[in-house]
């Protein structure tokens, strides 16, 4: 892969990932697997550690010369990684608590990052046989066993006024969420586990918005904010300010919210709260 064009390092991601899918889906069906606690109190299993060997080790035998961030590697400093002007974003499993509690609601996500900015994203979800993908420029696409399209977020009726599908996580209070939203609106909620399928619901237009408030890692945004943006929404930091990769030495998110439809004054609708 001399050129290292868009194009086939999408095939090599979708091949990643799709391997490394079956191999938890393998796991999660026969209920064969360890379950850890990591220094932060966030869950980890053995199938992570096993997809996220799947995922490295097909990367960099074909790329070898483009470093890797993985949310289960051993990550180089920032005065090292500062000067990558390209790099994978990896998350071997994104919801790992749904992994264990078997609702599905699980993703593997893997990235490419060109100067800070996520330029390609593939998001499968093994139980739903489902592959979510995107390239800078070139859309966003859903591809199953039933179905290969392009997918764009829902255009609301009317911008100011019509009902807002919010995806609301299984495990965190939804009255954290309702708290920052604007009571002038009407709002549906759809439960749904991991960051990145929400984000992915609202990119192929089954929801309109999600505020993920609380601890999250560069490698749960990457994938989504390519395709959500390229569907023709938004990842922003809950301040609406843009999202940041490999600009410092933490690797973890502020607070964020996707946005589907960009007629709808989300300023107003999404609260704000420093605290």
């Amino acid at each position: 892969m001399p050129e290292d064009s868009l194009d086939d390092l999408l095939k090599l991601a979708k091949e990643a990932a799709v391997e490394a899918g079956r191999a938890i889906l393998s796991v999660y069906d026969k209920g064969a697997f360890e379950s850890f606690t990591k220094d932060d109190d966030s869950p980890v299993t053995s199938a992570d550690f096993l997809a996220n060997d799947i995922i490295t080790k097909k990367l960099q035998e074909t790329t070898p010369h483009i470093p890797i961030l993985s949310e289960e590697n051993k990550n180089a400093k920032l005065k090292e990684r500062k000067n990558w002007s390209r790099y994978w974003l990896i998350d071997p499993i994104d919801g790992t608590q749904e992994f264990i509690a078997r609702s599905g609601d699980f993703a593997v996500n893997i990235a490419l990052v060109e100067d800070n900015e996520p330029v390609l994203g593939v998001i499968f979800w093994p139980t739903g046989q489902t592959l979510y993908y995107a390239t800078k420029g070139q859309g966003a696409f859903k591809e199953c066993p039933d179905e290969h399209r392009q997918i764009r977020v829902r255009k609301l009726d009317d911008p100011e006024k019509s009902v807002v599908m919010i995806a609301i996580s299984r495990r965190q209070s939804r009255d954290k969420i309702f708290k920052r939203l604007s009571g002038k609106r009407v709002y549906q909620t759809l439960p749904l586990g991991s960051c990145s399928l929400k984000s992915c619901f609202i990119a192929e237009g089954k929801a309109d918005v999600f505020m993920r408030i609380g601890i999250t890692g560069e490698w749960d945004t990457g994938a989504s904010q390519c395709i959500v943006t390229e569907a023709g929404g938004k990842i922003l930091a809950a301040d609406f300010e843009p999202l940041t990769y490999n600009r410092t030495h933490s690797l973890n998110n502020p607070d964020f919210v996707v946005m589907g439809d960009q007629r709808v004054p989300w300023r107003d609708i999404v609260q704000y709260d420093e605290e």
